[in-house]
């Protein structure tokens, strides 16, 4: 039996590759999705999942909603809106669980934009 720490490091990895595959190095396409994953955990942090979530969702970029969407699919196996929706109406257990497995998940994802997409914390600027 995998630890959820498992699940979730394949389910990211295979997530990230194939939105690498799609664009070239250095593309803004990598370094948007990358630099909200390196972002968001820090956004989740201060603001709280509902607020990090649609502010991110606000942004409207196809690399942002990307991001969106895959987190979705790992941290609650249904889509970003369904996961937004989540976000703003789970009772305090289950948003406080909800919030928990976003963070797990978006570990992998800041590891994951770092060593398959070439992101750095260093070059993650407002355009990102």
């Amino acid at each position: 039996m995998k630890t959820l720490e498992q699940e979730f490091a394949g389910l990211v990895y295979s997530r990230v590759k194939a939105y690498a595959d799609r664009y070239p190095e250095d593309s803004p396409e990598r370094k948007g999705y990358g630099g909200t994953a390196l972002k968001l955990p820090i956004l989740i942090r201060s603001a709280g999942l509902t607020q990090a979530l649609a502010f991110v969702d606000s942004r409207g970029k196809p690399p942002q909603l990307a991001l969106l969407e895959d987190l979705a699919q790992v941290a609650a196996g249904c889509n970003m809106d369904q996961y937004l929706e989540k976000s703003r109406s789970d009772e305090s257990q289950a948003y406080l669980y909800l919030t928990r497995k976003t963070m797990l998940a978006l570990k992998w994802f800041k590891r994951f934009a770092q060593s398959v997409l070439g992101v750095e914390a260093t070059e993650v600027g407002e355009k990102s």
